[in-house]
């Protein structure tokens, strides 16, 4: 499915930089784009571990490849400091703070498989870098009050500890981070934001031994600490932001601020949750609404469906999935599934999969509606080999009850 007519913002555009006002640009990349290891197997494991990092406690220029069997995660080079060094960060919807690695850390990766040289941040080589105190505003807005045992002149700490058991240790610094602004006609002029991120000097699990390293994380999670919320608060931008992906050439658009035209269509966030949740309603294949419960996308404690940008595929709960494959099923009767990698339904089909297969349409709150082609919800492993795009969910809420994630870096979400 095309994320690009969702706006979290929900967006339409196929390329927002020339269209949207005030925003800022950063080239992402896609973290397996030119890889040999594009194996189905691979994709579900990014997905699992980003399950764990997603459930625990301007206009940004997109790269990378949408194609389910060569997606990951999606990352930004940014500039940091003065004199401006580049870092590269994964972009992160789930997530509420800027973090990169920093000189002396311990079991920081010193090399990536992902054809791009790593560095370390250094505050003491930045004019403009200076260390935030625990009795800082930031800091005690951030842990909801004053750090136990803080004084002057002692730093303040962070410390974040993912699902999938990696974990990231350090210090807040402040500095300019290096933004492109849109000024028209296509046309970019640097500017600088001064933000508050954490300097790491721990990594553990992935972030400390993974081939596919960067240089830290970009969180556009919803907090104040958010890179973000440090850009609207100062005024630099609106609090509002949409991205596109592009699952034919790659990349696409992240953008921040409002999208000016075309005209999109938009659904209101659910207020009062940690991730960017909104309200599906229903489910319609081939003209016909799926019989559904009206509290199934309710996921217990976790209200709605999360918009996510670091997940592959789409996670349905069980009832949904179950009745969304009978019915599409249903128009090819004589058609026989497989498994593949012990998780992919697939099936071998040598016509027009748009000629054959149902149109799915997604209706949200407000009256907005996301229409999926079967070429959007299948994909395609080989000449004749199509799969399907979307898998029982395994994502629970705290109460265990099933919740709905729509992934954004596939073709089809």
């Amino acid at each position: 499915m095309d994320l690009r007519r969702l706006l979290l913002a929900i967006a339409t555009a196929s390329s927002l930089t020339a269209v949207v006002c005030g925003n800022m640009v950063f080239e992402v990349h896609n973290k397996l784009k030119g890889r040999e290891d594009r194996s189905l197997a691979a994709m579900r494991a990014h997905d699992a571990r980003r399950h764990g990092r997603l459930l625990s406690d301007i206009d940004l220029e997109l790269g990378g490849n949408g194609q389910p069997s060569e997606t990951g995660l999606y990352f930004a080079k940014i500039g940091i400091g003065t004199p401006s060094k580049d870092y590269y960060v994964q972009v992160d919807t789930g997530s509420d703070i800027l973090w990169v690695n920093c000189v002396g850390c311990d079991n920081c990766p010193r090399k990536s498989d992902l054809g791009i040289k790593l560095s370390l941040y250094d505050p003491k080589s930045s004019s403009t870098g200076d260390l935030v105190m625990c009795d800082e505003g930031f800091c005690t807005s951030t842990y909801n009050g004053r750090l136990q045992g803080c004084k002057p002149n002692l730093q303040c700490l962070y410390n974040v500890v993912y699902g999938d058991g990696s974990s990231t240790t350090g210090y807040f610094v402040k500095d300019y981070v290096r933004l492109d602004q849109v000024t028209g006609n296509l046309q970019t002029s640097s500017t600088n934001g001064s933000v508050i991120f954490g300097c790491g000097d721990k990594q553990s699990g992935e972030l400390g031994s993974s081939s596919e390293a960067l240089d830290g994380i970009l969180g556009f999670g919803q907090a104040n600490s958010s890179m973000l919320s440090q850009l609207a608060s100062s005024g630099k931008v609106k609090k509002i932001f949409a991205h596109c992906l592009d699952s034919i050439n790659g990349g696409g658009i992240f953008a921040i601020g409002d999208v000016v035209q075309p005209k999109v269509n938009t659904t209101p966030l659910v207020p009062d949750q940690p991730h960017y949740n909104v309200i599906m309603k229903e489910v319609e294949v081939g003209g016909d609404v799926l019989p559904l419960p009206t509290d199934v996308f309710d996921g217990g404690d976790a209200k709605g469906t999360i918009i996510d940008s670091g997940t592959t595929l789409a996670y349905l709960p069980n009832e949904v999935y179950k009745q969304l494959m009978n019915a599409i099923m249903a128009k090819q009767p004589g058609l026989k599934l497989h498994t593949v990698e012990d998780q992919f339904s697939c099936f071998q089909f040598a016509e027009s999969v748009d000629d054959k297969f149902p149109v799915v349409k997604f209706h949200f709150a407000g009256s907005l509606t996301l229409t999926v082609y079967p070429h959007d919800y299948l994909f395609q492993i080989r000449e004749d080999a199509w799969c399907f795009g979307w898998m029982n969910s395994g994502v629970q809420s705290k109460d265990g009850k099933d919740m709905t994630l729509l992934g954004g870096t596939a073709n089809y979400f």
